[in-house]
């Protein structure tokens, strides 16, 4: 987005306004919050309270100026610069903020929005999401599915002026506490497969929407299954041409892969979400009774530059997509960098932990429960776009490599041989 240059506030004045108003309404972080990997972080009425307060948050936000900083002003953003985004991130540091709200409500799905969807459907739901007053998800997934988004078989049927939807999305991070979604769907199963799918805006809290939450090894209940039966939406909530939606889909992906350097969501330094974990590493290795150990001290300094490694990869590549000496495909290279960084930390704290790791109990502090996060650990390399799928589109795409020969490209999806959960 390019800023209205004789209505930019300067980086200093801006960073003013922003800790000046940070410091007077914003509580401390916690820096206990949502450390490890999927970890079941309390009652679901605790739950419910967090979302809250996030939304608060982020209307407390918008109110002062400092929501959507580089999304245009026509729609309730601030219309200003990256720069001044990464001015706001670092004055959030060490302060709440709304964390659940920046991925994947801002990114990927309020900039698809931005990118693809009409005047009218970006006046009616992005000053609301600015507001804190929708939070969306993302209906890619399908159990038959793995990572092929594009052998979606979920459906969507034309029923006059309305779109009926029937199939079941999964691993949605939240849905049960949200309030919309984007949802890839099929609508012509005579075409090849990325050419008969189109995507749509779903109200999740719709008749014949059925969330149901899956329990992990860890006891997290974040990820959910839903069950789309007769869902009806009129055709003003389809975002994109009818049976186009891979072009929609090619967009949204690269937003996915992008959002731990997109200028749409706020990632505070050392916040526990996209943030450094180094806070946290080194209170296990406190904890564990490792802290002055050489090795445990070489590990910390291996993890501190990898973090480092990954943020300037990912200014460098975001910058050249910016300004358009980098392919766009090239946000793979910061997909697969982010989920291989965060495989190593994990490890890095499990090696700290010695026979804690299998076994703790409430007075091991922070060495607790790693077990759990080193067996959950390839969920960094799956969720957000698997890095096998990364390394795919880097050799192919970016390299230009051959591209993996496939015997499919232009028969009918119906005439593709499927699996039982699969076929019509």
């Amino acid at each position: 987005m390019t800023a209205d240059r004789e209505n930019t506030e300067t980086l200093d004045d801006f960073r003013d306004r922003a800790r000046t108003w940070i410091r007077a309404n914003l509580r401390p972080a916690d820096p206990t919050a949502h450390v490890g990997v999927l970890r079941a972080e309390g009652s679901d009425e605790e739950e419910l309270t967090a979302v809250a307060r996030e939304r608060e948050l982020q209307r407390m936000l918008f109110d002062a100026g400092l929501a959507g900083i580089c999304f245009p002003r026509e729609y309730g953003g601030q219309g200003l610069t990256r720069a001044h985004q990464r001015v706001l991130d670092e004055e959030l540091a060490g302060f709440e903020y709304p964390a659940r709200l920046q991925s994947p409500t801002f990114v990927p799905c309020a900039a698809v929005l931005l990118e693809c969807g009409t005047e009218e459907q970006k006046r009616r739901h992005i000053p609301a999401i600015l507001r804190g007053e929708e939070i969306w998800m993302q209906f890619l997934s399908e159990p038959s599915g793995g990572s092929d988004v594009a052998s979606a078989v979920t459906t969507a049927v034309r029923d006059g002026e309305d779109w009926v939807l029937n199939g079941s999305k999964i691993w949605t991070t939240g849905a049960w506490w949200s309030d919309w979604a984007l949802c890839l769907a099929r609508t012509n199963w005579d075409a090849p497969k990325h050419r008969g799918l189109t995507v749509f805006m779903l109200p999740l809290k719709r008749a014949g929407v059925e969330v149901h939450r899956i329990e992990m090894l860890s006891g997290s209940k974040e990820f959910c299954q839903e069950f789309l039966t007769d869902v009806r939406i009129p055709d003003s909530d389809r975002i994109g041409e009818v049976d186009d939606g891979w072009s929609v889909g090619t967009r949204w992906m690269f937003h996915e892969r992008m959002q731990s350097s997109s200028q749409f969501a706020s990632r505070p330094p050392g916040s526990s979400r996209g943030g450094s974990r180094i806070a946290e590493l080194v209170a296990v290795a406190r904890d564990a009774g490792r802290r002055d150990d050489p090795i445990a001290r070489d590990l910390v300094g291996e993890a501190r530059t990898l973090e480092l490694a990954k943020e300037a990869l990912q200014r460098r590549i975001g910058r050249g997509i910016a300004t358009g000496k980098i392919s766009d495909q090239a946000a793979g290279i910061i997909r697969l960098m982010a989920g291989t960084v965060a495989t190593r930390l994990t490890t890095i704290m499990y090696e700290f932990t010695g026979a804690t790791g299998a076994a703790w109990d409430d007075d091991d502090g922070a060495a607790a429960e790693v077990g759990h996060d080193y067996l959950m650990q390839q969920v960094w390399c799956i969720a957000g776009g698997t890095t096998e799928m990364a390394r795919n589109t880097i050799s192919e795409r970016v390299l230009g490599m051959p591209r993996e020969r496939t015997h499919d490209p232009n028969i009918a999806f119906r005439d593709i041989p499927k699996g039982r959960s699969s076929d019509r």
